[in-house]
């Protein structure tokens, strides 16, 4: 049975380098926010607000549907959001995971987003201040949270992994 698998965390934590490695791992559709919201911009001339969120729950669905497994990566801020990623997966009949990326060493943090540089053509990414202020709601269901500081992106791959299968979740 296919999983939809929902990152969320700010920016700057890991989330679609992580996210890329899980897709790959599992040979699962990733769909990224960033790209579907900077191409509804660039294409369809578009003030992106939830667009790219709706377009991305849809798509996933199809995929679902094939029996494909779904990583979606996305800031994924607002419970709002968290919980509508969570319907797509009930609406099909498949589980779903809910999976936090946060960078617990402020320093570093805050070093990866100043120093980042953007693979989407014409996508600007958020400065520090845009980070530290972003909104972003508590959760208040459970998730698996992976602390990405002073971490290898293999290590925190197998970390996922690990928490993914003492989850119940088989990969």
């Amino acid at each position: 049975m296919p999983t939809l698998y929902i990152f969320a965390g700010l920016p700057g934590t890991g989330k679609t380098t992580l996210s890329r490695q899980l897709a790959q791992y599992l040979g699962a559709t990733h769909l990224r926010i960033d790209t579907i919201e900077q191409a509804l911009q660039e294409l369809c001339g578009v003030n992106v607000e939830g667009e790219g969120y709706r377009l991305a729950y849809r798509i996933a669905a199809d995929n679902l549907q094939l029996g494909i497994n779904v990583v979606a990566d996305s800031c994924n801020p607002l419970e709002l959001t968290r919980r509508e990623w969570e319907l797509v997966a009930q609406r099909n009949g498949c589980p779903f995971v809910n999976i936090e990326l946060v960078c617990s060493d402020i320093a570093e943090h805050r070093r990866r987003v100043d120093s980042r540089i953007s693979d989407i053509n014409g996508l600007k990414l958020s400065a520090w201040p845009d980070v530290e202020n972003r909104e972003y709601h508590d959760w208040s269901r459970d998730r698996i949270i992976i602390d990405t500081a002073r971490k290898s992106v293999t290590e925190c791959l197998h970390s996922l992994i690990d928490a993914i299968d003492l989850a119940g979740n088989m990969l």
